[in-house]
């Protein structure tokens, strides 16, 4: 649909290389945090750029108002916060070799820290705030489903969710409630307020680590920080996505965690709804039987209780 750079060198070559009706975006990285850096990248060619996630949503509604109707804003809305400015982090590349910018980031940030002096190695002094000790860079994950009518009062044209290293259940899980939240709003402001509950019990069975505003509403302190542990909560595992039903009814999917005949999973439909099924029977991509599918990415053919599509994500509940 888009590419999406930081480089001034990458943007000139892509708009040098690509088809005309390849849009381009410019990434969070490019330190996008004023209108007259949004107007210099419209000026080139930029179909849409993403805000630097140090702006709160009156200065994203300051920039609004000072560039072109039809440039698009998009900013981070949910996800891991990344404690470098504007994203660009060298921990990961320096210490796994893995690069952050290209989406392989393995959050170092949240790495449990000690001291070591240079003439005593071996000799670790922890970092500690209490007894539990101290994760120093580990932010809260931003979460802004709680705050929908002000995000699109603000003028942002695009809500950007933070997905690095993240599993397709976590996609599906934090997309949904989204777009649930948001299409409630655009119906009724109070049909959107009475089902608050239901989007943040759905948010909170994807991996978290608590929540927070970020910069959304002014200069976050103390409390958008973790400090007692680097693990997020998670309430539910991923199973597989249905690639298939065939006439018979029978669900063809790669499966990606074990479960069992007569286990019962939960089918998330794209429409908000979550549907409990009963696993009946399960075969190999061969036809044989099977209690249980026990190979994360083979193919397995199973019977439901209920019906399944195409599309639908499974998943089971941990509690």
């Amino acid at each position: 649909d888009a590419v999406i750079v930081a480089d001034p060198g990458a943007f000139s070559v892509a708009k040098e290389t690509l088809p005309k009706e390849v849009a381009i975006h410019i990434s969070t990285q490019a330190n996008n945090v004023n209108a007259e850096t949004f107007k210099f990248w419209y000026s080139q060619g930029a179909e849409r750029v993403v805000c630097g996630r140090e702006l709160s949503l009156n200065e994203i509604g300051a920039i609004r108002r000072k560039i072109p109707g039809n440039a698009e804003i998009e900013a981070f809305i949910h996800g891991a916060m990344c404690i470098s400015y504007s994203g660009r982090c060298l921990l990961s590349a320096f210490l796994t070799g893995r690069e952050a910018n290209l989406g392989a980031c393995t959050h170092p940030c949240r790495w449990k820290y000690a001291v070591v002096e240079e003439s005593r190695p071996g000799q670790y002094m922890p970092v500690e705030e209490d007894d539990e000790g101290t994760y120093i860079f580990n932010s809260r994950d931003l979460c802004m489903i709680e705050h929908i009518p002000e995000l699109l009062a603000s003028g942002i044209d695009s809500f950007k969710v933070e997905g690095r290293m993240k599993t397709a259940l976590y996609v599906a899980i934090v997309t949904r409630a989204y777009r649930m939240a948001i299409d409630d709003f655009m119906k009724d402001p109070e049909l959107y307020k009475a089902n608050l509950p239901k989007y943040l019990a759905e948010i909170r069975r994807s991996a978290n680590r608590e929540y927070t505003t970020g910069f959304f509403f002014g200069r976050p302190g103390p409390e958008a920080q973790s400090y007692d542990t680097t693990m997020g909560d998670r309430e539910s595992v991923y199973l597989g996505t249905v690639a298939n039903v065939e006439n018979d009814g029978t669900v063809v999917f790669m499966q990606k965690n074990k479960f069992y005949v007569g286990d019962t999973i939960l089918l998330m439909k794209p429409n908000g709804r979550n549907v409990e099924t009963k696993v009946l029977s399960m075969t190999d991509a061969e036809g044989e039987p099977m209690m249980s599918c026990p190979h994360p990415s083979s193919i397995v053919r199973m019977k439901t209780s209920e019906l399944a599509e195409a599309g639908d994500v499974m998943r089971v509940d941990i509690n």
